[in-house]
């Protein structure tokens, strides 16, 4: 069983950064692939970015390509996301997830999920 808990979340304006954080409980955490993804009010969860159990191979939503970066300590058990360059249509919910889906960018594949971290860009 793995448990995550997000950090970091806050009210930025335009242009600036944030840096998210997920810290995981269990010892396979360091197995599994981690992610995030984010929903807006009255919008679909979306796929934000995701990372490989061995950090190697990350891949990002168009949306956020440039801007966002994933990474992980598997001796920490973290994942972080920095943003970058944040616009206000990047205000949501944010999600950290772990798990081994077949498809990166379909919510439903990932098996463990954070309570959500509110980020809010003012423009």
């Amino acid at each position: 069983q793995v448990q995550l808990v997000e950090s970091g979340g806050g009210l930025v304006q335009a242009g600036e950064s944030l840096r998210l954080s997920c810290t995981a409980s269990g010892r396979s955490f360091s197995t599994l692939h981690v992610g995030w993804f984010r929903q807006a009010p009255g919008k679909e969860r979306e796929f934000v970015a995701a990372i490989t159990w061995t950090g190697s191979i990350s891949n990002y939503a168009d949306s956020v390509k440039g801007r966002f970066t994933i990474s992980r300590d598997n001796a920490k058990n973290t994942v972080d996301l920095s943003m970058n360059s944040l616009k206000p249509e990047d205000t949501a919910v944010y999600y950290c997830v772990a798990g081994r889906p077949a498809d990166w960018r379909t919510s439903a594949g990932w098996h463990y999920w954070g309570q959500g971290t509110q980020v809010s860009v003012s423009s």
